[in-house]
């Protein structure tokens, strides 16, 4: 009615200032809630709701490894009959890295990790040399190194030891379980001994974790985790589809494992290597470090005594190498720091006590 206050309106003028511009207001549900910023609003107003946040967030955190990863390769079974292994890799791998990537700014476990830390450089190079190109050459010769070894079993026992007629997730499984092996040991080796650590600290340099730093690789790190896994699956007959959607499983197992998500995944911790138990292997506390050695799966830090997962505190929020703070952090200088690796220890020993 005439000469009554609007409240909406005076809230509206309150909160407008004067310098603003005066916008024409939406003439309907596209012009409004589809543009960027209506979906941003609309996203933010539900998980900011108090009545809604907290349940939204303990699902979240629930489901949100289940749903991507699960969703990634139920995805990739259903593509690879109409567009190959190349291309289904290809079009899932981008799918899950928008899902982990959006997210984690929706879910953020650590606020001071959605900051950039002056590493997004860094390890925008690692994923596009170690992550692609790296894997691209690496792969042909960890399936020669396998096609050797396949030969001379073939001619021993005479059978192909796949069971190349389960279904396919099974095979997955296997396949996941047959790698996991060699890769515990070598990653283990590389945390025990320096003629290794030189090549994998580099991937320990990491300031934070979140999705892009799963690819902080140094490129001769990456050719022998590649070789030790890719090799023996190759050597037992396992079939190039299975290949492919362990390559497919394990890329965005470590997005996931390194990503910045408020995840909580409960007894799957006991069969997953996943970012509650590896953020813990990234700690600056070498007790702490050298625990949690499985690339995908845990399995083999139960057996051999070296899963560490406490339940009275979180993981530490400072990460990195304690001993090695003048770690070079440029893409270049980390490739060259495993042979100049007299030089890089030196700098820790000339460094003062007192920073």
């Amino acid at each position: 009615m005439a000469g009554m206050n609007d409240p909406m309106a005076e809230r509206t003028r309150h909160c407008r200032s004067s310098s603003d511009p005066v916008r024409a207001p939406a003439t309907g549900f596209r012009e409004g809630w589809l543009t960027r910023e209506g979906l941003g609003a609309g996203l933010l107003m539900v998980l900011g709701s108090p009545a809604v946040s907290e349940p939204v967030r303990t699902w979240g955190r629930r489901l949100a490894f289940p749903l991507i990863l699960g969703g990634t390769i139920a995805t990739a079974i259903v593509l690879l009959p109409h567009l190959g292994s190349v291309l289904t890799l290809v079009v899932t791998n981008l799918a899950a890295i928008v899902a982990i990537a959006v997210t984690e700014r929706l879910l953020p476990y650590r606020a001071e990790w959605s900051r950039a830390h002056g590493d997004v450089g860094t390890d925008l190079l690692h994923a596009l040399v170690s992550g692609v190109g790296t894997t691209r050459m690496v792969r042909p010769l960890a399936q020669a190194v396998g096609v050797v070894v396949a030969g001379m079993l073939s001619r021993t026992l005479g059978v192909s030891l796949w069971p190349t007629g389960w279904p396919v997730v099974a095979q997955l499984g296997l396949a996941l379980v047959v790698a996991e092996l060699p890769q515990y040991w070598l990653h283990r080796w590389e945390h025990e001994h320096d003629a290794l650590w030189r090549f994998h600290a580099t991937h320990h340099s990491a300031p934070r974790l979140y999705w892009l730093n799963a690819a902080r690789f140094h490129p001769v790190d990456l050719v022998l985790v590649s070789i030790v896994g890719y090799a023996p699956l190759v050597a037992l007959g396992c079939p190039e589809e299975t290949i492919m959607l362990f390559a497919l499983f394990d890329a965005v197992f470590g997005l996931l494992q390194h990503c910045n998500i408020d995840v909580r995944l409960g007894a799957l911790n006991r069969v997953f290597s996943m970012a509650e138990a590896h953020r813990w292997h990234h700690s600056r506390t070498v007790r702490e470090a050298n625990a949690n050695y499985g690339s995908n799966l845990i399995v083999w830090d139960l057996v051999f005594g070296t899963f560490f997962l406490p339940r009275d505190r979180e993981p530490p929020l400072a990460i990195g190498i304690a001993d090695m703070p003048d770690f070079p952090m440029t893409y270049l200088a980390q490739l060259a720091s495993p042979f100049r690796w007299w030089e890089v220890r030196r700098a820790r020993a000339l460094r003062p006590a007192s920073s």
